[in-house]
């Protein structure tokens, strides 16, 4: 199961068409609006300044938070759409989903790699490149992993690890309907030159005959 959930603090407004969304703006207040599930639509306002640090952290659209609005249950919840200002391209108006347990979701899991004493590959000095530090995955709002986990166990230079390396749990799945790599074992730098050199000298060769 995931880690705790972020929260998403928000207050609920009162007044809603163009005239109360400006108000709410000069307030510095960002307005939103809450919808889905078996619940009425919850017209609600986010401080500018905290929506705007946890836009410019990134994955604000694909991250599922625990929305807490004073006088209403907790309700997991994902952003569907942020409006922005057409010429400042600043957040001024944000619509939220409700989720139930079941529901389907796309988040990106961090991939975390164990074992790396037993990789033989590694004790040669060669390189883990992680090509994908967290994988696009549908999962359930109720089920959500916390991590990927990739053992390096008797794992060499020149190996690949591949989504189909890795046991998803039950029930999730990858966004992408193909083959793509994780992460590989590279050959160490050293080594990458000494075959660069022999295969520069193997280009040379027949010119010299």
């Amino acid at each position: 199961m995931a880690g705790e959930i972020p929260d998403l603090v928000a207050l609920e407004r009162t007044g809603t068409g163009k005239g109360a969304a400006r108000q709410t703006r000069r307030d510095g207040m960002v307005p939103g609006i809450v919808y889905g599930g078996d619940t009425d639509p919850l017209a609600i306002k986010i401080p500018f300044k905290v929506l705007l640090k946890k836009l410019k952290a990134g994955r604000f659209k694909s991250t599922l938070f625990n929305l807490k609005v004073e006088g209403h249950d907790d309700v997991r919840v994902i952003c569907r759409h942020v409006q922005r200002d057409v010429v400042k391209d600043l957040p001024t108006h944000l619509d939220l989903m409700r989720l139930r347990r079941t529901s389907e979701i796309a988040l990106f899991i961090p991939v975390e790699f164990i074992n790396e004493e037993e990789a033989p590959g590694l004790k040669r000095g060669g390189v883990l490149t992680v090509v994908r530090p967290e994988v696009e995955l549908v999962v359930t709002a109720g089920d959500i992993p916390e991590k990927l986990v990739v053992d390096l166990t008797g794992m060499d230079v020149g190996e690949t690890i591949t989504i189909s390396s890795i046991t998803l749990p039950a029930g999730v799945r990858a966004t992408i309907d193909r083959e793509f790599v994780i992460a590989n074992i590279s050959a160490p730098s050293g080594l990458r030159s000494a075959d660069n050199e022999d295969e520069a000298e193997g280009e040379e060769a027949p010119a010299e005959a």
